[in-house]
């Protein structure tokens, strides 16, 4: 902020909800049957228009000189994006993924935790991972997202209530085992 002396940035940043941050429009729009997870995440983009346009139904839209170029849509964003809500909300949202990606329109769908979990090329990446658990038995968790060549990583079972007490207190704070014994007794650890 010091590089910046008469910018006034104000107390918080605006929130932006579903908005895309990475200079594209994009939105999460609604899809049948309309449960809480039938979404599908559309980024616009301007060699997008044309197709996604026509796909939609609104082919004319297209050549509209108020809404052919990005800045001619930019102040009508939440028409567009009702517009093509008013498509995808016809078809399930594995369709309307099928259907924008056959355009190369960029999107992504909202899943629920169950299709997360059960996403095959997230288990294949590593992103969701089976981990074995002393108390509960084999769990399904997030996996590490940071995949470094020269540091892979390995998700294990989280450390039980106190299974390394007596490393930590007496092998790294110098306790002895009497001291170790009041703490536990006293209700400390």
């Amino acid at each position: 902020l010091a590089e910046y002396p008469n910018e006034d940035f104000g107390d918080e940043v605006p929130r932006s909800g579903n908005a895309s941050g990475g200079g594209q429009p994009g939105w999460a729009v609604r899809c049948a049957p309309g449960g809480p997870n039938d979404y599908v995440y559309v980024i616009v983009q301007p060699q997008g228009w044309k197709p996604l346009s026509a796909l939609i139904g609104r082919p004319e839209l297209a050549a509209d000189p108020e809404w052919a170029t990005p800045q001619g849509r930019l102040p009508k964003l939440a028409k567009m994006f009702q517009l093509i809500e008013e498509w995808t909300a016809t078809l399930p949202k594995w369709r309307v993924l099928e259907e924008l990606n056959r355009h190369n329109i960029p999107c992504g769908p909202i899943l629920s935790t169950r299709e997360i979990i059960e996403d095959a090329s997230l288990a294949a990446n590593d992103m969701i991972v089976e981990v074995e658990h002393p108390e509960r038995g084999t769990f399904t968790t997030v996996g590490n997202p940071l995949k470094l060549s020269d540091s892979p990583t390995t998700i294990t079972t989280p450390p039980l209530l106190g299974q390394h007490n007596q490393e930590i207190y007496i092998g790294e704070l110098g306790l002895g085992d009497e001291e170790l014994r009041l703490l536990k007794s006293g209700g400390v650890i």
